[in-house]
């Protein structure tokens, strides 16, 4: 089970984490993502870190604005936000699963088998 928070509202250039937590005792073996749904569109990949935090992803549209971390020993997962556009304005999901990475399936929500329910952010102009 994941229960995502730390969803609100900022203003435009502001920063925001939002964070998941886990419960069972092999979070480590799942890599964890976060995806993202604006009103009217698909689900869309954020960034991904393997259960390692060897491997990190971004989307291009966050890259360099968003840092996505875990912590095995609390078996939670950030997404530190910095330089939020109001484009960015969604509910973020948090999810795990067992992707594979060299050929970037990471980014497609099938490959995920938990989610959590969603935390929305707002960024206003």
């Amino acid at each position: 089970q994941l229960q995502a928070s730390g969803g609100g509202l900022v203003q435009a250039g502001g920063s925001l984490r939002v964070s998941c937590v886990a419960s069972g005792r092999t979070f480590s073996s799942y890599a964890m993502s976060w995806f993202r749904q604006a009103p009217g569109k698909e689900r869309e990949f954020v960034a991904t870190v393997s259960g390692g935090s060897v491997s990190t992803y971004y989307a291009d549209s966050v890259k360099g604005r968003f840092t996505i971390s875990r912590d095995n020993a609390k078996n939670t997962v950030s997404l530190h936000m910095n330089s939020l556009k109001p484009e960015d304005t969604a509910v973020y999901y948090c999810a795990a699963g067992r992707p594979t990475y060299y050929d970037s399936s990471y980014s497609r929500p099938q490959r995920y088998d938990y989610w959590g329910q969603g935390t929305l952010v707002t960024v206003s102009s």
